[in-house]
C-alpha cells in the first residue's frame, strides 16, 4: 500500500464524520468505505466526496508512504 488514510480516520474523529453518519447519508459507498478501512485504492470521486463532507483538501484525508525495498545483492 502507498496511500495512507490515516488521518481521514482522524479527521473523521474530530469533526464527528462517523462511518454510520457516512453510510446513513450515502456520502460514500459502503465499497469504498471497506476499501478505505483497508488501505485499497478508492476513486477520485470518493476522495471528492470525502473533502466536501469534511470541508478539507486530499493532503488532509490521504499521505503517501514510500514503501521501497532497495536490494543490493550484488556489493
Amino acid at each position: 500500500m502507498s496511500l495512507s488514510y490515516e488521518k481521514l480516520f482522524s479527521l473523521m474523529k474530530e469533526k464527528g464524520l462517523t462511518t454510520y453518519k457516512i453510510r446513513k447519508e450515502n456520502i460514500i459507498s459502503q465499497s469504498a468505505l471497506t476499501a478505505l478501512k483497508n488501505g485499497k485504492s478508492v476513486t477520485t470521486d470518493t476522495i471528492e466526496k470525502l473533502c466536501k463532507a469534511l470541508s478539507c483538501q486530499p493532503g488532509d484525508i490521504m499521505s503517501y508512504v514510500n514503501e521501497e525495498i532497495f536490494f543490493d545483492d550484488k556489493k
